[in-house]
């Protein structure tokens, strides 16, 4: 038998398990702090940003948007600089509308107790919840696209091809992200209920559908690892990917077959900081956040 050095056996471990972990989040810039201490794959929590520390204002964000926040939140406290400690949270809007009704969360051993000050999802969802906001306002606008694996090796051209039996899709759970509803619209609209019946029913019994519990981030990794094949998202999240130089690819979805999303959002009546909400609502509508959002890739109109 061959003897393998101990020291270069360590090496292969760590390069091993530095491969595994090379596209993880958190994809944000984290704040700053004396300590640093991000291990991915362990200690790793890349949806709940900023100051949970008696916050000035608190923000719960339809998870979807989580790459615009760094820019918001800088530029909200240009504006208003007394605002210095704030919370946010990106989760699936489902999740956080659940959290809203319970007033808890738990996330590994983090019990989060804050109310937030503003909520914002798809006005689907808005529309549900209406009961619970002082006011709303449309900030943002949305359609989807297929994120695929680098050079596109299924050769996928639109959702019809999701349909194949060879190619692995990871597709939003309807029960808590708005967006899997909006992509069953479009599978009806492309392909009947038939390819609806196909990807969410025959797919997700033989494995091929993946439904995940936190799209943003699982579908992403899920295509950069192989995986998953294809992914419908929000044209956004592919566009971002891209940004930050991962290998996926964009393949574009015809606007007779695509759907449009509207982000709204909504002052809670409940507001814990209701003068810092009514703050960060103007703010969301103004032409500085309507940039940030055009610069990653939603539109505002």
């Amino acid at each position: 038998m061959k003897f393998i050095p101990i020291a270069l056996l360590f090496s292969v471990s760590i390069q091993m398990f530095a491969q595994e972990h090379r596209f993880d989040p958190p994809w944000n810039t984290p704040p700053e702090s004396s300590v640093m201490f991000t291990v991915p794959g362990v200690d790793n929590v890349p949806d709940l940003f900023g100051d949970i520390n008696d916050p000035q204002l608190v923000v719960f964000f339809a998870g979807n948007q989580f790459m615009c926040v760094d820019d918001l939140i800088s530029a909200f406290k240009i504006m208003h600089p007394k605002y210095e400690r704030i919370f946010v949270e990106t989760l699936p809007p489902g999740i956080l509308a659940k959290q809203i009704d319970g007033g808890t969360i738990t996330i590994g051993n983090m019990r989060i107790t804050l109310k937030p000050d503003v909520y914002t999802a798809g006005k689907n969802r808005i529309d549900k919840m209406l009961p619970l906001f002082t006011a709303t306002a449309p900030y943002a606008y949305n359609k989807l696209a297929i994120m695929v694996q680098k050079n596109n090796p299924k050769d996928i051209k639109g959702l019809q091809d999701l349909a194949s039996k060879k190619v692995r899709i990871s597709m939003p759970n309807p029960l808590w992200e708005g967006i899997g509803s909006r992509i069953e619209e479009a599978y009806v609209k492309v392909g009947g209920d038939k390819l609806k019946q196909t990807i969410m029913v025959d797919k997700v019994k033989d494995g091929s559908t993946y439904l995940t519990q936190i799209h943003h981030r699982q579908t992403p990794m899920r295509i950069l690892y192989d995986q998953s094949d294809a992914a419908p998202v929000w044209y956004s999240e592919a566009y971002y990917q891209n940004m930050i130089h991962n290998p996926i690819e964009i393949v574009n979805i015809p606007d007779h077959d695509n759907i449009k999303a509207t982000y709204i959002a909504g002052l809670l009546k409940e507001a814990p900081h209701p003068e810092a909400a009514k703050d960060f609502m103007d703010f969301i509508q103004s032409a500085t956040a309507k940039s940030i959002y055009q610069k990653y890739g939603f539109t505002t109109e």
